[in-house]
């Protein structure tokens, strides 16, 4: 065992040493005005009323597979499935913790100017993106360590990733039918019905949205990006052991440049500062490019000191630097108001909501293309620069180092995406509590920047998602066979021939359309349980249109919790049988075209929803900015065109916060579990 290998979870410590002091540098900052500070603290006692009973729901059923996997399987697979599942909501639990304490910080700082604000609202993104990178790599590396940091031990940390993955999967499709319901339901009543501006105090749903944003944007991606760090690394280490007799610290490297990573993440961010342009996406993007630079410096000296120095190894880590940075840019592309596809949906809006669906959604069928084409090429890169063409199992290893590499930057990336939560209550308190004119002409442009950067890093996560689970599936594909080698039986190919893999790839194919279903449908009825809560208030209260009421904020927040946790349930259920189901009945072959069909399909339809939503509300928001006739026509009438945009936004919000970004861990879960169960899969199968 190298000693470098102590450095992953040295630099994990590290990170979250990082991540504390800027927890404690936002807290020692002003909250402003009791009012603001009144605001806040409802915003902060939902979110964490929210998180406290999704933990709890999630408790039950992980306790219950912890028994299932120690009875079936091992003790210490269960022990890392738990230390997983405890970890990523730990991750979770902190970040959305500053998060609901930086905004009302940031809107604060906001008197003092807009280098102030963003510094605050960064700083508070980035205690969420160092301490989930940091803690991914201090479970995997750790727990490798403590297992005996041998090939048994890649084996037992498995479980570490499904635990992860199945927090993930819950943290994503509860919060993203809380944050929407909330979203949906608030302003359908308070925007359309009662004709008031959004975040406006009298709407008594305005603090359930507001926690949406945490819960969904906040502890949702830190959950997804977690487990997706934690699996890559894994399938990493479990594709690096079949190439251990050629290269001996292949288990180690993904873990390795994780850790330089961290410190390259963490030295960025204090690159994040306003140039003299005023560009606040480019001052964040200039703390990524810092630290992709130096992470590419690094990742040179690691092959080198393990790698014996292979170029085809650190040309894939290359890859995945480059992969993440394309995503990012076509991402951005397609979503930001200055840009053709956003330009189009808002120009459709003026004939109508028709033409403006249908353009939205060519739009988010176009949006597919160019990331799949780039994912193409980061394959094919990688595959044949390892020597793939004669080695397959080299190649394979350099797709999960390239997928090792593009997850390695998790940190700097889940600091640009929280930043846009934080962002976005900083201007709903801005307004809630009255600030002035110039303290919302700061939070307004950090706020239509957070759009963006939640739709960018929306693309790298599906992107990086894409690349890891092609690393699982392969990783799956290698246990299969060496348990088949061990039984004296042939390799598992998969063949088009064999019904099986057709019925595998066909259901596979299927299920993420099934599951983006359940969350889309679950969307719209608990957005109208909040709904018809708001028209009672707004009925039975006397005074809240006038100011002189203060509706039953708690209320709403309540409603619309216990619905998401409700309708969490069977979606989440169906990632996790589906597998079992197909390999318990068909067999290892089925199973095997059951999760490709699960990762084209999924990664297509993902791509599709959050690209496509979030030009839909970029859309309405560039009219907002006064393009196209604004909000209200000269005579003081409802513009028809914005209108139309906002039943695009309507119909797109549920597709980018919700069901697109809950089919990334709908995917990793899928793979994950399949690896955990394969050798009781391929001795029980019925069919198989």
């Amino acid at each position: 065992m190298d000693s470098l290998l102590y450095s992953a979870p040295l630099a994990g410590l590290v990170g979250l040493l990082f991540a504390v002091y800027l927890a404690l540098y936002i807290l020692k900052l002003d909250a402003g005005t009791d009012r603001m500070k009144a605001i806040a603290s409802a915003i902060q006692e939902g979110a964490m009323a929210y998180l406290n009973r999704q933990y709890r729901t999630v408790a039950i059923i992980a306790v219950i597979l912890a028994i299932l996997i120690a009875v079936a399987i091992n003790m210490e697979t269960a022990v890392g499935f738990i230390l997983g599942a405890v970890m990523s909501a730990a991750a979770g639990y902190l970040g959305m913790n500053i998060s609901v304490r930086s905004n009302v910080r940031c809107a604060n700082a906001a008197k003092e100017g807009m280098q102030k604000a963003l510094n605050v609202a960064f700083k508070g993104g980035a205690v969420t993106g160092i301490s989930v990178a940091s803690l991914a790599l201090l479970g995997v590396s750790g727990l490798y360590i403590a297992f005996g940091g041998d090939i048994k031990a890649v084996e037992k940390v498995v479980g570490f990733g499904f635990g992860a993955s199945l927090i993930s999967l819950f943290a994503r499709i509860g919060g993203g039918i809380y944050t929407k319901a909330a979203d949906v339901g608030t302003d359908l009543v308070g925007k359309v019905e009662a004709g008031i501006p959004e975040d406006d105090p009298r709407n008594p749903g305005v603090i359930a949205d507001n926690v949406g944003d945490n819960v969904g944007d906040c502890a949702g991606m830190a959950a997804d990006l977690f487990e997706t760090y934690a699996v890559t690394a894994l399938g990493a280490m479990l594709i690096g052991v079949t190439v251990i007799d050629k290269y001996p610290n292949a288990v180690m490297y993904p873990l390795v440049l994780g850790a330089a990573a961290i410190i390259a993440s963490i030295v960025g961010t204090f690159f994040v500062k306003l140039g003299k342009s005023g560009d606040i996406m480019g001052a964040m993007y200039k703390g990524a490019i810092v630290a992709g630079l130096i992470s590419v410096v690094l990742f040179y000296l690691i092959t080198q000191r393990l790698m014996e120095g292979n170029t085809g190894l650190f040309i894939s880590a290359l890859v995945g630097l480059g992969v993440t940075a394309a995503m990012i840019i076509i991402t951005e592309y397609y979503t930001a108001t200055t840009h053709a596809p956003v330009k189009d949906i808002a120009n459709a809006s003026v004939t109508g909501p028709g033409t403006n669906i249908i353009t939205g959604l060519a739009v988010g069928l176009q949006s597919t293309a160019l990331p799949v084409l780039v994912i193409c090429a980061g394959i094919l890169i990688s595959f044949y620069v390892n020597g793939g063409a004669s080695n397959p199992s080299m190649g394979l290893y350099g797709i999960a180092i390239a997928a090792a590499a593009m997850l390695s930057v998790t940190g700097i990336i889940i600091s640009i995406d929280s930043y846009g939560p934080i962002t976005d209550n900083a201007g709903g308190i801005a307004e809630m509590a009255e600030l002035s004119k110039e303290v919302r002409d700061i939070t307004d442009p950090l706020d239509a920047v957070g759009n963006t950067t939640k739709a960018v890093t929306k693309g790298y996560a599906i992107g990086s998602a894409a690349l890891g689970a092609l690393a699982l599936y392969a990783a799956y594909s290698s246990e299969i066979n060496k348990l088949l080698l061990e039984q004296g039986k042939a390799e598992l190919v998969l063949k088009l021939s064999d019904p099986m893999v057709l019925i595998g790839l066909l259901i596979g194919g299927m299920i993420p359309f099934l599951f983006a279903s359940f969350l889309m449908k679950a969307v719209g009825r608990a957005a109208s349980t909040i709904v018809s809560e708001i028209r009672r208030q707004f009925r039975e209260i006397a005074g809240i249109m006038e100011g002189k009421a203060k509706p039953d904020y708690g209320r709403c927040v309540d409603i619309v919790t216990i619905a998401a946790q409700k309708e969490m349930i069977i979606p989440g259920l169906l990632a996790v049988l589906s597998p079992l189901l197909v390999g318990f009945i068909f067999g290892p072959a089925a199973l095997g075209g059951l999760l490709i069909g699960v990762i084209i399909s999924g990664l297509l339809l993902a791509l599709m929803m959050t690209t496509g939503g979030a030009a839909w509300d970029n859309a309405k928001k560039y009219i907002e900015s006064g393009n196209l006739g604004g909000k209200r026509l000269p005579d003081g009438s409802k513009n028809p065109t914005h209108a139309a945009a906002v039943v695009g936004d309507t119909v797109g919000d549920p597709t980018k916060d919700t069901a697109g970004p809950a089919i990334n861990p709908l995917i990793k879960v899928m793979n994950i579990v399949a690896i955990l169960f394969a050798a009781l899969i391929l001795k029980y199968s019925l069919l198989g």
